[in-house]
């Protein structure tokens, strides 16, 4: 229902969908259920636009880097305490943002819109589960986004079956975006600017609608007789 042209930058092409979505919400009063995308679109404040402000399922994989590789604890064995706002270890010690109180009250948000959650000291220098939690650092930190809420509602929603579908139903459209490079040769732009890439892609997506309109609406010949 909308087109908007971005450079080839990944970042772009993400903020560009919530330019089309608000627009045609605000168009046509209506908006997705869900949206299905990669990883690009599982960054956490896209995450968190799609929860959050727009009420809409993410249906994608989330972005996400602090999963160790070997026999390591990862964030996911970590379990998260949302009533004393704190992390618990494998071994069942607390990771707090902060150990002690302070006089003016604190946010913690990093540059990074994290907050790192750290181990006692005390706790990590006798534990047996040092060696596979943090062997080279005094402490374990974790660095909890402040969209950690909207990124566990995707994880959950990974976890169910439409989700799977919804990867299924991926395919399709990827395939009408392989259509139009391959059938109506729109593997490069004509037009400079992105003005005439968004006249270019909007004409060729009218004529691949139209397309997909004859086959539903055909029905062959009229008989006679």
């Amino acid at each position: 229902m909308d087109v908007e042209p971005t450079p080839a930058h990944r970042t772009a092409e993400v903020e560009s969908t919530k330019t089309m979505i608000d627009r045609v919400e605000e168009l046509f009063d209506i908006k997705p259920d869900r949206l299905i995308g990669d990883t690009a679109y599982g960054t956490a404040p896209m995450l968190a636009w799609m929860v959050e402000e727009k009420d809409i399922e993410p249906h994608v994989p989330v972005w996400d880097k602090t999963e160790r590789k070997g026999d390591s604890f990862s964030i996911s064995d970590f379990h998260w305490n949302k009533d004393a706002e704190e992390y618990r270890c494998p071994a069942g010690k607390a990771l707090r943002s902060e150990w002690r109180a302070f006089k003016n009250l604190r946010s913690h948000v990093t540059k990074a819109n994290t907050i790192n959650f750290r181990s006692s000291q005390t706790d990590c220098a006798t534990c047996p589960m040092k060696a596979k939690c943090c062997p080279n650092t005094a402490v374990r930190k974790i660095a909890r986004s402040v969209h950690e809420a909207a990124r566990d509602v995707a994880r959950q929603i990974a976890k169910t079956p439409e989700y799977v579908r919804s990867r299924h139903e991926r395919k399709k459209v990827e395939m009408l975006f392989a259509h139009l490079k391959r059938i109506l040769k729109l593997d490069r732009l004509r037009l400079r600017g992105m003005s005439g890439a968004t006249d270019e892609f909007t004409l060729a997506a009218a004529v691949q609608n139209l397309r997909r309109l004859a086959k539903l609406s055909s029905h062959g010949p009229p008989t006679t007789g």
